[in-house]
């Protein structure tokens, strides 16, 4: 295959769905993987089955990961541009109070996925010049999100993993790199949040387009961690400046969220 290729996990709706729509429009063969078979046909239909691979994928099962990269390779012939694990779910609730076995899910699917996708991934991607292991990780890898402690977690670990692997992956030409979005206008995006987000500013609410723009840009540039919006940068710098600053402004917006007690 003379086209550039890319592998996408939860590419069904939201940031994952708007990914596979713009590296469609620009030639690619896209790999779009779901466990919503549902939202996967009619990415089909928008995109035409001769572009890509529209198929059903638990990221939390090895063998059928397994299997969707072998059927992946195959098609491309053995090559893989971009390997793009977005698949992530979050649920809200204090982390003494949420179910353990929501507590697991959430692991399982955001970190473990993650690492399973890009174990997977890594043959075709040495087969391929230039290519990138790209991770959809979260502002809240920033700093860690009272009320989503979980999901929060798991997304400065697929952070810190992809540090570590823009390194390791430089023995054999792979490069390494996450997206950190804001509040992004998904289905995830849960009532209370979307009605928090201000008009304008690094907390705004932003078009899942953005966040497929910037997966370009992170393909085709050199960037570590690209923030989407890009004034979130300015929050990181915050945070390490002054991360008690922000626990306290933390602090105070929790509160006010939280029933009062009694």
């Amino acid at each position: 295959m003379t086209r550039k290729s890319i592998f996408i996990t939860g590419a069904a709706s939201g940031m994952g769905r708007a990914t596979a729509k713009l590296f469609a429009e620009h030639g690619w063969f896209v790999g779009a993987f779901d466990v919503d078979t549902a939202g996967l046909a009619t990415l089909e239909a928008e995109l035409g089955t001769e572009n890509g691979i529209f198929a059903p994928l638990d990221v939390t099962d090895r063998a059928a990961f397994a299997a969707a990269m072998e059927r992946f390779g195959a098609a491309t012939g053995g090559t893989l541009d971009v390997m793009f694990n977005n698949a992530g779910i979050g649920t809200g609730g204090l982390f003494d109070e949420l179910p353990w076995d929501n507590v697991m899910r959430i692991v399982d699917i955001n970190f473990i996925g993650v690492m399973t996708g890009i174990r997977a991934a890594v043959p075709l991607l040495k087969a391929t010049p230039g290519s990138l292991s790209l991770v959809n990780a979260s502002s809240s890898a920033i700093f860690g999100t009272a009320g989503i402690a979980v999901y929060s977690a798991t997304k400065h670990a697929v952070r810190g993993l992809t540090e570590a692997l823009s390194i390791e992956f430089k023995r054999f030409g792979v490069r390494a790199a996450d997206l950190l979005p804001g509040l992004i206008d998904t289905p995830l995006l849960g009532d209370e949040m979307r009605a928090m987000a201000p008009a304008e500013g690094m907390w705004r609410l932003t078009p899942a387009r953005e966040v497929a723009e910037a997966a370009w840009a992170a393909y085709h540039g050199d960037v570590l961690h690209s923030y989407v919006p890009a004034e979130l940068k300015d929050f990181h710098r915050a945070v390490v400046e002054s991360g008690e600053t922000v626990r306290d402004e933390r602090t105070a917006l929790l509160a006010a969220m939280l029933p009062a007690a009694g």
